[in-house]
């Protein structure tokens, strides 16, 4: 398993495409002559935000990381929120009545800390919240990925990148570039769009010892009314709905009716997709290669079972592709 320092051209990754018990291995520039023509790709318009936060603990200076998880009051990217649930790295150093300082930009006052680790701040900053993200934040790059150079800084972002909000990015679809966009509409290939905005419910690893033990984060998501007419005009003329990574799965699972028409609007979700789910809207899903323990992995199994998971992963190891958010990406297909 090979996970790396940094990343490729976008769609120089390699595909792993399953059809059935079939593996096929090709490139992801080839998608688009892949995909059937009818095929409607769902893809995740939600940025990255510059969340991560270096701060200096008052008075004794030592230094702090706040990583900005969403607003209190609801679970929805706001600039103007001031009281927000962060994440604190050491957590020692941010305890409950301790006062961070962000130099000339302001502070943030740590009003409780959770069970789960997180904590509650309230911001009071000398400028608005986007200049301060702006001036001082960095996208939070996974852990795993030790250089964090303006390079994937840039690439951590999806090019069609347009509703702030995630504190992850939406990985299936880092490797789409202008070029893979014009390649799909040459084959009339159509695409739409959804915001689920990414939290602590997709990358936070499970640590229960059952998966039906694990606690599920809300996320926020929203779903046009655009997007709804055209999803139901595919499923209507028996199209395949191809969601681009598990966030859109998500979304469109949590929105979705009995009549397999995910609803338009917005929304908050927690939903678990695992063995034994009910996939209504989804038909194929492509993704990346994603870490153990992780709810992302079980919702690929959840879609695809977990043996031809288990048997994709394999040999996706024997062949070294690269697993993680600037990995390589698999096609599953029933």
């Amino acid at each position: 398993m090979i996970a790396q320092e940094h990343a490729r051209p976008r769609d120089a990754s390699r595909l792993l495409v399953i059809r059935g018990d079939e593996l096929e291995h090709r490139t992801f520039r080839e998608l688009p002559e892949i995909l059937r023509d009818d095929d409607l790709l769902v893809l995740n318009d939600t940025r990255v935000v510059a969340a991560r936060i270096p701060g200096r603990r008052i008075p004794t200076g030592g230094s702090v990381e706040l990583l900005l998880l969403r607003p209190l009051a609801r679970p929805q990217f706001d600039p103007k929120a001031t009281g927000w649930l962060v994440l604190a790295k050491p957590g020692r150093k941010a305890r409950a009545g301790d006062r961070i300082e962000f130099g000339h930009l302001g502070s943030a006052l740590v009003q409780a800390v959770h069970s789960d680790g997180t904590r509650a701040i309230e911001l009071d900053l000398a400028v608005t919240l986007e200049e301060f993200l702006a001036a001082a934040g960095r996208l939070p790059l996974p852990p795993y990925v030790h250089n964090d150079s303006e390079q994937n800084q840039q690439d951590y972002q999806t090019v069609f990148a347009v509703n702030p909000g995630s504190i992850a990015a939406p990985t299936a679809a880092l490797h789409f570039t202008a070029e893979t966009f014009a390649a799909l509409e040459k084959r009339g290939i159509q695409t739409c769009t959804v915001t689920l905005q990414i939290g602590l419910a997709t990358f936070r690893p499970m640590r229960t010892e059952s998966i039906d033990a694990h606690q599920m984060h809300v996320e926020n998501f929203e779903i046009s009314a655009e997007t709804a007419q055209t999803i139901a005009g595919a499923k209507a003329n028996g199209r395949r709905i191809v969601a681009v990574g598990t966030t859109v799965a998500r979304t469109l699972e949590a929105a979705a009716g009995e009549d397999r028409i995910p609803r338009p609007g917005a929304g908050y979700t927690d939903l678990f997709i695992k063995p034994g789910f009910r996939f209504r809207v989804v038909d194929a899903l492509l993704t990346n290669f994603h870490l153990p323990r992780s709810t992302l992995l079980v919702l690929v199994s959840a879609f695809a079972g977990r043996e031809r998971v288990l048997r994709a992963y394999k040999e996706a190891v024997r062949r070294r592709y690269r697993f993680f958010s600037f990995g390589d990406a698999m096609l599953l297909q029933h």
